[in-house]
C-alpha cells in the first residue's frame, strides 16, 4: 500500500481531491439556486442541473418563440400568460356551447321532479334546481320517450303564455304518434295510439281536469308535456317542438347539494 492511501486509510484528516476531508459530508460551500420557474406551455432546453456546476439559465420553447422569439423575457413570459387564459376561456365557452351547459329551473311545471324556489306558485323549495344538458347526446340518437330536454320554444309559446325562450319539459308523445287527453275520475291522462301511457312521475294531485283532445304529432317534432300538467303551460297550448329546437337532454342536478342527482 502507498504512503498516500495509507494516510486516506489511517488519517481522518486527510483531504479528498476536492478539498473535503475524509467522513465530511457536507454541501459544498458554495450553492447555486435553480433556474426560476418556466412560464405554462414551455420547457428548458439547457442540460439538468447539477449542484458541481453553474445553474444554467432557462431557455424555452414553445409554440409562439416563432412570434415572440425576440421580445424581451419578460414581455415572453406576458404573453405566454395571456395565450394560456384566452385558451382556457375559449376552452370553457366551446364546452357549453357544443357539449355540457348548466341551467336554472324559474317555473314549477316540472314540480317535484325538478323543484322552484319560494315564493313563485307551486315551487316546494327554497333554492331552485340548477341542472345539466348533455347538448351532443342527440348527434347520436334520436330523442325518446321520458327524456326531460331542454329547447327553445316555438313563437307560439311567447304569444300564448305570456313566456318565451328555452323551456325545460318531458317528451312525451314522438313524431307520428296520436296522442290523446281523455279524462278518468275527473283527471287526465295521456294516451299515445289508444293505448294509455305510464308516467309514475306525474302526482295523482298535479293531474289537470281537461279537456280531453287528441293531437297529431308530425314529424320531426316532439310533443312535451310539463310534470305538473296543472302548472305547465306546454304543447297542448303552442304546439310540438321541432327536432331543431331541441339543446339537449337533461341527465344531472348540481344544486342544491342536496338534491345532486343523475337522470
Amino acid at each position: 500500500m502507498s504512503d498516500t492511501e495509507e494516510r486516506r486509510v489511517g488519517d481522518p484528516s486527510a483531504e479528498n481531491e476536492d478539498g473535503r476531508q475524509d467522513g465530511d459530508w457536507r454541501m459544498p460551500s458554495a450553492y447555486d439556486p435553480p433556474p426560476p420557474p418556466a412560464p405554462p406551455f414551455s420547457w428548458p432546453t439547457s442540460p439538468p442541473f447539477a449542484l458541481d456546476s453553474q445553474a444554467p439559465e432557462h431557455e424555452f420553447h414553445h409554440p409562439l418563440d416563432r412570434v415572440t422569439g425576440r421580445l424581451p423575457r419578460r414581455m415572453r413570459i406576458a404573453v405566454d400568460w395571456i395565450v394560456t387564459i384566452v385558451g382556457a376561456v375559449a376552452i370553457v365557452l366551446a364546452i357549453k356551447a357544443w357539449v355540457v351547459n348548466p341551467y336554472r329551473i324559474p317555473s314549477s311545471s316540472m314540480e317535484p321532479t325538478l323543484h322552484c324556489a319560494r315564493p313563485a306558485p307551486g315551487c316546494e323549495s327554497r333554492f331552485s334546481d340548477r341542472v345539466l344538458a348533455n347538448r351532443f347526446i342527440y348527434h347520436f340518437r334520436d330523442p325518446q320517450r321520458g327524456d326531460v330536454i331542454v329547447f327553445e320554444t316555438p313563437p307560439a309559446a311567447k304569444a300564448k303564455c305570456g313566456a318565451g325562450g328555452t323551456f325545460v319539459k318531458r317528451i312525451v308523445g314522438l313524431p307520428g304518434e296520436r296522442l290523446q287527453i281523455r279524462l278518468r275520475r275527473g283527471a287526465a291522462y295521456v294516451y299515445i295510439n289508444g293505448k294509455r301511457l305510464e308516467e309514475p312521475y306525474i302526482e295523482n294531485d298535479r293531474r289537470d281536469i281537461g279537456p280531453e283532445e287528441t293531437f297529431k304529432v308530425p314529424p320531426g317534432k316532439y310533443f312535451v308535456m310539463g310534470d305538473n300538467r296543472s302548472q305547465s303551460c306546454d304543447s297542448r297550448v303552442w304546439g310540438p317542438v321541432p327536432r331543431q329546437n331541441v339543446i339537449g337532454k337533461v341527465f344531472m342536478t348540481y344544486w342544491p347539494p342536496q338534491r345532486i342527482s343523475f337522470r
